[in-house]
């Protein structure tokens, strides 16, 4: 890279002051007015800091890994309680890279199989599953938990079989499952165990951070997430080898782990035999792994280190917003389930989730969604629902623990609003009083 000399430094200087000045001319209007501008759910939430760490990257033109990437990892690690952090270009890419990690030669007797089982739930985001099946692994499914929505762990030993080696879910809106019984079925049978914590970062169990108690664990940087890159993720292990694989798998397979414009870091370059190739082959072109290039940019990773330092505000305004939902609906637990947090935790909560009680209502899901959306309100549903019942997942091998009565609830009946740091006070406030006039209209009291 480009050494900063004495007259480059105050262009750059000069250059952020002006971008400082832009931000604060052109940043997005936060004035709310109540019926005409949309409650959004999620959204990217940032000020000059990040605008001003992307235009620096982009003087350096590094473009792919570099000082920025480096200061990511490192602070991510250090943030979560981890010994590695590794960037990469989506969340949907860190879980395909945790999982295949498990299916690498390195790990000797302990890697996974095409046929081995991998326990996981149906009421989720397809990118948690997709890797096992990728893969050439089994999923199996057990049902949730009604109002945590997380994995029931009574179902979950009931799916052990012999063929079982891991257990890859998610804490799911950001509520941690129950990490001292899931791990210690783990230790107990010996399997492998990957938080899904991309909605899930800033998360606490028992005071710990999620992310840090598998032995890999992923977050996503989509700008619905808790810190947003435009596009990114991470895989987050303290196991040195599970490391070096997945940095393998992202980088093309490649053995060596030199970053990119670096010579002989690893002081393997040329004296060693690998494989079958000729004694002192050139070792930034020997592959260990049939990989991907799953790499981020150094302007996602300058944005990334701006965003972090603001982790915590961020996880406090969505701790503020949920509880103002749970304070607004406590008063209608006659038509909605309300969401619990799972014991011995504080979630940084992604989102608030309701589910009809269908059975005592005469409306439905839809119904108050809809109602909510014409009035610019924005709800989502619990991601896809029951995969099962999705067109994509047909016919592929599974098995089942149970008809999952619970995952087909959540398909039916739940929805979420937002917490993000973009909603205040006065938008919940109105959404609240949306939620009032549906009642009235059908004569709710």
């Amino acid at each position: 890279m480009n050494n900063h000399n004495e007259a480059g430094s105050s262009l750059r200087n000069k250059i952020s002051d002006l971008i400082g000045e832009f931000y604060r001319q052109n940043a997005p209007r936060t004035e709310f007015i109540a019926g005409k501008t949309p409650i959004h759910y999620s959204g990217r939430y940032y000020d000059e800091k990040e605008m001003q760490a992307a235009v620096e990257a982009s003087l350096d033109f590094w473009l792919t890994e570099g000082r920025f990437t480096s200061r990511f990892e490192s602070e991510l690690a250090k943030t979560v309680g981890t010994k590695h952090a590794l960037l990469v270009n989506s969340g949907s890419s860190a879980n395909l890279l945790a999982l295949t990690a498990l299916t690498s030669p390195l790990l000797c007797d302990r890697r996974l199989h095409p046929g081995d089982e991998v326990i996981t739930v149906a009421a989720g985001f397809p990118t948690t599953v997709n890797p096992i099946i990728q893969n050439g692994l089994i999923p199996v499914f057990v049902d949730v938990d009604i109002p945590n929505y997380n994995i029931n762990t009574a179902d979950l030993l009931k799916a052990l079989s012999p063929k079982t080696r891991a257990v890859f879910v998610a804490h799911t809106l950001g509520n941690p499952f129950n990490l001292d019984e899931i791990m210690s079925i783990a230790r107990k049978h010996n399997l492998f165990v990957i938080e899904d914590n991309c909605d899930a970062l800033g998360s606490f169990y028992k005071g710990q951070l999620t992310g840090s108690f598998g032995h890999l664990a992923t977050c996503s940087f989509y700008p619905a997430h808790h810190i947003t890159l435009g596009e990114g993720g991470a895989v987050l292990t303290s196991d040195d080898t599970l490391a070096k694989i997945v940095r393998s798998l992202k980088d093309w397979g490649r053995d060596c782990f030199c970053g990119p414009g670096q010579n002989d870091r690893c002081g393997k370059r040329f004296s060693r035999q690998y494989g079958e190739l000729p004694f002192g082959y050139d070792h930034k072109y020997v592959y260990s792994h049939i990989g991907y290039n799953l790499k981020a940019t150094e302007f996602q990773a300058a944005i990334g280190v701006e965003q972090l330092k603001k982790l915590n505000q961020f996880c406090e305004i969505r701790r503020r917003n949920f509880q103002l939902w749970l304070n607004g609906f406590a008063k209608h637990e006659e038509y909605f389930i309300l969401p619990e947090t799972t014991q011995n935790s504080d979630p940084a909560w992604f989102a608030f989730p309701l589910t009809v009680r269908s059975e005592k209502t005469a409306f439905t899901r839809n119904d108050i969604t809809s109602y909510l959306n014409e009035h610019l309100v924005e709800t989502r549903n619990l991601f896809g629902g029951n995969l099962l019942r999705q067109p994509a997942y047909k016919n592929i091998t599974h098995r089942k623990i149970g008809e999952l009565p619970n995952t087909d609830r959540v398909m039916n009946d739940t929805f979420f609003l937002g917490t993000y740091p973009g909603l205040d006070r006065e938008q919940i406030d109105y959404s609240l009083n949306i939620v009032e006039h549906f009642f009235s209209l059908r004569g709710i009291k």
